[in-house]
């Protein structure tokens, strides 16, 4: 959407990854679900370098995936391809294809900026210094001027970073023709709401014209599988960062449609209610980001197809298992797998289509249903990468299936519970 000439996020937004590019219509047909039924969420289509870079796989082809939907399917409304989780050193090859940048920050937070540019930062927010009462949130924040200092000794680094990598996009691009999301989420320890202030008082500084931010939240965010820690203490926390992101567009000059962004956010279901009475009691907007929830509903579309697709969705996991160390040390932040848990791949090799599809699909209810199961699929997507071209052609003959568990898994699992207030579980 364009406000002023200027590239905008609009109120809801919704992160779809399609690690395969194939699944793009399906997905598609989900916001246009909702749609119907009264809620405008922008699909945005997301993927990483290092997604790429295992796929084998180029940005253009999630642009191409994502323009060929639209036009078929007749979408009307706006759309996004985010540049996920990118650094300098990977932009560049986004900047032809994509219009929304997540700027991945992680690295350089708690690495120290320069003293003097700590003690000038806190010189320039005097009123960062002292009570700060901020509507919506219960006790007001008590920052003294030691506090400024010790987490702009934390975040400020990151932020001249994040600033350095928009300025080399806005240089190529054109200021006015992407989104900036800043991500400090894949990072060891959470950002408070009392944080993430002084984070957004720098971003300002920065002159960077971030549209959402993607914080650190309290709990687990495993991938493909639901939120793991205290509801109540993530609840009151989501409810403070909206308070503080609303205070800080009144404050500092940062854009009016900023909002939060929640990554890993598939399948999150524990948190889902909680986040819809937040976004309705502060009228906020919404970016939550997914990513390999589409391909594990391939894998259980092709397991439910029987035959072939049964025969293929066996043999990923028997990839899975059996280079299960490497696939998972990458995700170790964001995994939680019990090996013991895990079925041997003599058992899976005699399952049935409803067996696999029983352990493999989010249905709390199911007691088949295996977590451990489900993350390590997550993270073997590189064993259907490396099939030359078998995966693709499995998916081609056995779309019926597999699309109608991609449209179904976001629209019933996900979109319904977030913005609607029901769903299936």
């Amino acid at each position: 959407m364009s406000s002023n000439g200027k590239l905008s996020l609009e109120k809801f937004s919704f992160g779809l990854g399609d690690r395969f590019g194939r699944q793009a219509q399906a997905q598609l047909r989900a916001c246009m679900m909702a749609a119907a039924g009264g809620v405008k969420i922008v699909p945005v289509w997301n993927k990483s370098n290092r997604e790429h870079m295992i796929i084998g796989s180029e940005p253009s082809s999630t642009r191409s995936a994502a323009d060929v939907a639209i036009r078929t399917l007749g979408w009307t409304r706006g759309y996004h391809v985010d540049a996920d989780h990118i650094r300098l050193e990977t932009v560049d090859r986004f900047i032809p294809h994509s219009d929304f940048y997540t700027i991945d920050v992680a690295d350089s937070i708690g690495k120290p900026a320069k003293p003097e540019d700590i003690r000038k930062f806190a010189d320039r927010h005097p009123e960062l210094a002292g009570e700060i009462r901020i509507p919506m949130i219960e006790q007001p924040f008590q920052i003294s001027r030691a506090d400024v200092e010790r987490i702009a000794g934390k975040y400020l680094l990151a932020v001249q970073d994040a600033e350095r990598i928009y300025q080399h996009i806005a240089k190529t691009k054109g200021a006015d023709n992407f989104i900036t999301e800043i991500s400090m989420d894949e990072t060891d320890s959470p950002q408070t709401p009392m944080e993430l202030l002084v984070i957004l008082a720098a971003v300002a500084d920065a002159k960077i014209p971030v549209q959402t931010i993607a914080p650190k939240f309290t709990g687990r965010f495993n991938k493909g599988v639901d939120y793991s820690g205290n509801v109540a203490q993530f609840e009151k926390e989501f409810n403070d960062d909206l308070a503080v992101l609303k205070y800080v567009v009144n404050h500092y000059d940062l854009p009016k449609n900023l909002k939060l962004s929640v990554h890993s956010g598939s399948d999150k279901f524990s948190i889902y209610t909680p986040i819809r009475h937040a976004l309705a009691r502060f009228d906020a907007g919404l970016h939550i980001k997914t990513a390999g929830t589409t391909w594990l509903e391939e894998v259980i579309g092709l397991a439910e197809a029987g035959g072939d697709g049964l025969a293929l969705a066996k043999e990923i996991y028997d990839g899975a298992i059996s280079h299960v160390d490497e696939l998972c040390a990458p995700y170790a932040t964001v995994i939680d797998v019990d090996r013991k848990k895990l079925p041997t791949k003599e058992i899976v090799d005699g399952w049935t289509s409803e067996q696999f599809v029983s352990a493999l699909r989010h249905d709390q209810k199911n007691q088949a249903y295996n977590p451990s199961m489900r993350q390590l699929i997550h993270v073997g997507y590189k064993i259907a990468a490396q099939m030359d071209g078998r995966y693709l052609n499995a998916l081609d003959r056995h779309e019926t299936f597999v699309s109608k568990n991609v449209t179904g898994n976001l629209y019933e699992r996900h979109l319904k519970p977030l913005f609607f207030g029901n769903g299936a579980h």
